[in-house]
């Protein structure tokens, strides 16, 4: 299904979830005309993106709420957790390890890696941070398929390589650098300072 809906259209999924999530507990039914309204989006574009889930509107009621967002949840696999692993247990590393939001989009973040030997342990919020060493090992075990990596650029590839040897399927990186991945593998970057500069320049 994932590969039948554009890329922007899926990233769409969990704004409607939440919006749908956050609305009154006494509104039972909701239109794709209201949420596209409630969004900024187009009616119909709302419309066709509903259409790769479950849900059926009905005539001059639109969707029954619960059934909407129980739809939107299975299409998004929320249900059904899934693994992802830290590698970089530094400023941003603990931060993303010890946020607990995750939970909530069907995520759990099972554990982090590093080559510091001083911040192998306990996090704060009780994950296990490993020994950068026993990556593929303990990825294996613990099934995870996503990752994040919170290296410095340089590190960034041969990390990325360990990653996918250990089975890992997507990767969302915060290292300012582009990886190469094989085919069937997804990454995702975050540059931060690339976007505060398009942000910054938007300022007049």
């Amino acid at each position: 299904m994932y590969k039948e809906l554009p890329l922007i259209s899926l990233q769409r999924m969990p704004v409607y979830l939440n919006y749908l999530k956050g609305m009154p507990a006494t509104e039972k039914f909701v239109s794709s005309g209201h949420i596209a309204e409630a969004l900024g989006l187009g009616e119909v574009l709302v419309r066709k993106d509903l259409a790769f889930t479950a849900a059926v509107g009905r005539p001059r009621v639109g969707y029954v709420r619960e059934e909407l967002i129980s739809a939107i949840e299975e299409f998004l696999c929320y249900n059904g957790k899934r693994h992802a692993v830290i590698v970089g247990y530094g400023a941003v590393g603990k931060a993303i390890l010890d946020y607990g939001g995750f939970g909530y989009y069907g995520i759990e973040i099972v554990a982090a890696f590093d080559s510091d030997s001083e911040k192998l342990g306990v996090s704060q919020s009780g994950k296990p941070i490993y020994d950068i060493n026993e990556a593929k090992s303990q990825i294996e075990r613990l099934g995870a398929k996503l990752a994040i990596i919170c290296v410095p650029a340089k590190y960034a590839q041969p990390v990325a390589d360990l990653l996918v040897e250990s089975g890992v399927k997507a990767i969302l990186s915060f290292a300012p650098t582009t990886l190469k991945t094989p085919e069937g593998v997804e990454v995702r970057q975050i540059d931060v300072a690339a976007n505060l500069a398009i942000l910054s320049s938007s300022i007049k």
